[in-house]
């Protein structure tokens, strides 16, 4: 019997001491000897504290007293102990025993679930407060969570969900949760209608895999009515800001030389002040680059900035599309008028392009507008006061157009008033380089290419053309030098530029077979004649490196004649 007690006690998983009244030790058990890392040692028989140093078996033998659920260090470890006196029958103190065992698993086990409550409340509260709309299902597609936003979207509250088979949110297509569930695989962009209101929504949805194990279905919803009206909203303001836009500052103005960064400080010291700006310089100089800076860097900055190109627009338009025009003012007019460009620029910026093509009437009307901060409706009699910065530009010589009386000299007065000349691209040769490297960046970015630089006998070969065509007609160069390379290039040879002459050598259209004897279809003389206009255009245009105004003077034609003539024919 005693010999079964042994096996029993040294079989327990608590440890256990016990000695008799004299403090003798006459129990040591097995998880005692593993714990205190007193294997192997002889224990029983000897004083308590000979084996265990800080026991407190004497003190229990001393008062009688239990001592309970008692923290405390053994080694490296923690115990807790349980401390009994043993009474006889009448009530005397014959010994005492402790029950004690390791608590640090169980401490680190504890912070483990402590952990796990966090990180499930955790979840739970971003499942509750997430904006999208979530449903999970079991294996057999019943209904198990659903959350705040997944009612609010359908209408349809837990206890409709919760338990039913997951078609029951359905009002029009097929259950994405049983094609995940069947398939194992997820499904995106799925259209169904859900819920008693019928919302039209985007789903998205994905197995639940448990140790390989299919367990059900997540899906997450999207309400397309919200998402078609962000869009429209988003496109609203992406035409609000294409209007509101100046996309250019100073700092996009490249260039080291001196002429051209006297340009830009009178221009920067121009653009705080409310005063008219006159940009003069050659076609493809920059003077768009120079009006779209100076408007950012005035306090007019976050108001509207409209660009006229004064030569493509029809003289019998410009004046309705610059002024505005009121109902019946003529016919087509719009119902209720049409505010005019620049009441659509009132407290902004109105960048005039190529203000020398205006015609005089224009120009008289244009006059009034900056000497009266005014403007009439076509059609209308009540003037409009406006509040508008007016930045004009032009690559004629208006002295010449005030001499042969072509332009007004008292509106010259006036648009004069800060004039800043922007020098053509062969007086700032120097400035070369640094525009080939900015157009090549350009260049990488919108082509999807990796040019790294251009060799230096290809950079001579540039330094030496003239650019009568200026920075554009450099920026195209280059441009058409990337295209002109393999992918695996890295560097702009001289093997990779357009033809010399410093010309851009645009597709050349050969010229027409008139007679061919195998003409399966004939032409009329009137499409002749327009196939024959658009390739000499084009033919001219290539020559004067895409001057529009040399092209014009050259074909006999004015500015507006060539815009009208480009248009019709898709010439870019």
């Amino acid at each position: 019997m005693k010999r079964e007690l042994e096996v029993i006690l040294d079989s327990t998983h608590d440890a256990m001491i016990a000695v008799d009244k004299n403090g003798i030790i006459t129990l040591f058990n097995k998880a005692a000897k593993k714990l205190t890392k007193l294997e192997g040692m002889k224990i029983l028989g000897r004083y308590i504290t000979e084996v265990v140093t800080n026991s407190r078996l004497p003190f229990i033998l001393e008062t009688g007293k239990s001592e309970l659920n008692q923290k405390q260090p053994l080694g490296d470890i923690s115990i807790v102990t349980n401390r009994m006196p043993i009474k006889d029958d009448m009530g005397k103190t014959i010994g005492a025993v402790a029950v004690f065992r390791d608590i640090t698993e169980v401490k680190e086990l504890a912070a483990e679930i402590t952990n796990l409550k966090e990180m499930q409340s955790m979840l739970q509260a971003i499942f509750h407060s997430t904006e999208d709309a979530i449903s999970v299902v079991d294996e057999d597609g019943i209904g198990v969570m659903i959350n705040p936003a997944y009612t609010r979207l359908t209408g349809l509250k837990k206890e409709k969900i919760i338990g039913e088979i997951c078609t029951v949110d359905i009002a029009e297509g097929e259950s994405i949760h049983l094609k995940v569930l069947k398939s194992k695989m997820p499904i995106k962009n799925a259209r169904l209608k859900v819920g008693p209101s019928r919302k039209e929504v985007l789903a998205d949805a994905a197995p639940i895999i448990v140790d390989e194990e299919l367990r059900g279905s997540v899906a997450v919803l999207h309400d397309l009515t919200e998402i078609k009206r962000l869009t429209y909203e988003l496109d609203q303001a992406k035409k609000i800001i294409r209007k509101l836009e100046a996309k250019y500052t100073f700092e996009d103005i490249v260039g080291e030389d001196e002429q051209l960064l006297a340009a830009i400080d009178r221009a920067k010291k121009a653009a705080v002040t409310p005063a008219t700006i006159l940009l003069r310089g050659e076609s493809g100089t920059g003077k768009e680059f120079f009006a779209h800076a100076i408007h950012n860097e005035s306090n007019r900055k976050y108001r509207q900035f409209v660009r006229v190109n004064c030569a493509a627009i029809s003289e019998n338009l410009l004046e309705s599309e610059l002024f505005g025009y009121e109902e019946g003012a003529f016919t087509g007019a719009r119902k209720g008028g049409r505010k005019g460009l620049f009441e659509q620029a009132n407290g902004g910026t109105i960048f005039l392009d190529e203000i020398g093509e205006l015609s005089l009437n224009t120009q008289a009307k244009l006059l009034r507008v900056l000497q009266e901060k005014e403007i009439v409706r076509v059609g209308g009699s009540t003037p409009t006061n406006i509040n508008v910065r007016v930045i004009a530009a032009t690559n004629l010589d208006l002295e010449r157009a005030i001499k042969s009386g072509k332009f007004r000299e008292d509106l010259y007065y006036r648009l004069n008033v800060i004039p800043i000349i922007i020098p053509p691209l062969r007086h700032h040769k120097k400035d070369i380089p640094l525009l080939v490297k900015h157009f090549i960046k350009k260049y990488n970015q919108e082509y999807g290419r990796f040019v790294q630089d251009i060799s230096i006998n290809a950079l001579k070969k540039l330094m030496d053309l003239n650019w009568t065509g200026n920075i554009r007609e450099l920026e195209n160069f280059i441009g058409r030098a990337i295209i002109n390379m393999k992918f695996n290039e890295m560097i702009i040879r001289t093997k990779h530029l357009p033809a010399a002459q410093g010309k851009i050598q645009k597709e050349r259209i050969e010229p027409v077979e008139w007679f061919e004897e195998n003409d399966e279809e004939k032409q009329t003389l009137e499409e002749i004649i327009k196939i024959s206009e658009k390739r000499y255009i084009l033919k001219v245009l290539n020559d004067n490196s895409y001057n529009k105004t040399k092209t014009a003077k050259d074909l006999g034609i004015s500015i507006r004649n060539l815009y009208y003539k480009l248009k019709k024919y898709h010439i870019e």
